[in-house]
This record gives structure tokens, C-alpha cells and sequence, in this order.
């Protein structure tokens, strides 16, 4: 335990003998003014003096500056002036504009494929996709009943396509479909007189979501050439018929 104690005193008597042989902080506050009004566009570029700050040996100082540069509310000229000795002459050792803790700052980047909403592909643009999307697997991961194929034939004589969807792709879509405009929570299912899968006009999909989606077929629904879940529903029901007027 004593040798320990001793390991752990030795740092902090040989950093305060360091900082007590430290030269005095130096005062190169003008040759940083000097040193940004040559590098400025405009000498009213330049705001007020801010601060500035050494490091442990006194040897490297940095000065702060305001910068009144247009489109750069809250950012400052940052200065590093260092000097090796005390009978060194002060040198620039660079100068640029950092932002401030209030400064304008631009947005976060956002990859573009996590940019691009629903509605923004028009006619002749195309958006390539990503290797690494995680919605999609190569083809010799199909599921069977997804491809009409049987795996092993094609992944020999090379049948189906590059990529299909994967189980969080499938996943993704399944959801959005179903808690969307398209689904059982709809207003306009809310207040059908029956769901999807007994109506004439509903076509279930293939392969694995057959079971929960299909596409309406009826020329006067809303949804029409629509993916709908098997609970969705509208007023164009295939069995949704008029009763006979009853006279008393």
C-alpha cells in the first residue's frame, strides 16, 4: 500500500515543479490582431477581443477574436501564437474561424437516400440504390413462394432477380402499409360495412404477405390498383347491398 501511495504522489510534485519553472504567460495580443486584419477581406471583419487562453507550459497561446463575417452569426477568429522560450519571438502557428457556443451552425448532413420522401421521384429522375440497403438481399435469398421459383434451379442457371427484399424489408413495408391510409385504422374502413378479404374485388398479393395484404380491383373504390389489408374496407364492399324499401 505504501509503494502505491508513493506511485501515485510522484506525478503531481513532478507537474508542480514543471509549472513552477514555466515561463511567465506572454502578451502577443497585437501580433494576433495584426495577423488576422492580413488574412480578413475587410478590416471591419475583425470585432472585439474576447479572450485568450495558455497552455500548461506558457508556451502556446490561444486568442480569440469576434468575426463579424456575414453568414457567420456567433463564430470567432481563433489565433495560436506559441513561443519557445523566454527569449523566443512570439510566431503565428494558425489562424481560423471557429464557431462560438452561439454560433450558427449549418445543418446536420443527411445522406440523401434518407432525405428523399415519398412524392419526390418524378418522371425521369432516378434515385440509385445503396449496396449495403438492409431492405434487400441478394436473389438466391428469395423465399420460394415470393419468386415462383424453386431456390436451388435458380440459383444455378442464375434465374430471378439481383436483389429481392429482405425479412426487415419486408417488415418495414408491412408496417407502413398497414398503420397507413390503407389500413384497418382508417377512417374510411372505420366506417365500411365489411373488410377486404370478403369482398369480390380484393385480389390477395403473393407470397409471404398474402395472409394480411392484396389489391383492390374495383374501378369506383378509393382504393383502386391499391395495396389494402385484409381488415381494410370502403363502401364499394362487393356485398355491401341496398335492402328493399319497406312501406307501413
Amino acid at each position: 500500500m505504501a509503494k502505491k501511495s508513493l506511485a501515485k504522489k510522484a506525478p503531481k510534485e513532478t507537474s508542480k515543479k514543471a509549472a513552477s519553472n514555466a515561463p511567465a504567460p506572454f502578451d502577443a495580443k497585437n501580433l494576433a490582431h495584426t495577423a488576422i486584419f492580413e488574412h480578413a477581406e475587410k478590416r471591419d471583419h475583425v470585432g472585439s477581443f474576447i479572450s485568450v487562453e495558455f497552455d500548461d507550459e506558457n508556451r502556446v497561446a490561444t486568442y480569440l477574436f469576434n468575426a463579424n463575417l456575414a453568414g457567420y452569426k456567433g463564430w470567432r477568429w481563433c489565433v495560436t501564437i506559441a513561443k519557445v522560450d523566454a527569449d523566443a519571438t512570439p510566431t503565428v502557428c494558425d489562424l481560423v474561424v471557429l464557431p462560438g457556443p452561439d454560433a450558427l451552425l449549418a445543418p446536420e448532413w443527411i445522406p440523401y437516400r434518407d432525405r428523399i420522401l415519398p412524392g419526390d421521384v418524378g418522371v425521369g429522375d432516378i434515385v440509385p440504390s445503396s449496396p449495403d440497403d438492409a431492405r434487400l438481399v441478394p436473389g438466391q435469398s428469395a423465399l420460394p413462394q415470393d419468386e415462383d421459383l424453386d431456390t436451388a434451379m435458380a440459383v444455378e442457371l442464375g434465374f430471378g432477380r439481383a436483389r429481392v427484399m429482405s425479412i426487415e424489408g419486408r417488415d418495414q413495408a408491412a408496417k407502413r402499409w398497414y398503420d397507413g391510409d390503407r389500413g384497418p385504422q382508417a377512417p374510411l374502413a372505420q366506417a365500411a360495412p365489411k373488410p377486404c378479404h370478403s369482398c369480390g374485388f380484393f385480389l390477395p398479393i403473393a407470397g409471404s404477405l398474402r395472409a394480411t395484404f392484396g389489391v383492390c380491383a374495383n374501378a369506383i373504390s378509393p382504393d383502386d390498383a391499391r395495396v389494402v389489408s385484409v381488415d381494410h374496407g370502403c363502401g364499394a364492399h362487393s356485398e355491401a347491398t341496398f335492402t328493399d324499401l319497406v312501406i307501413n
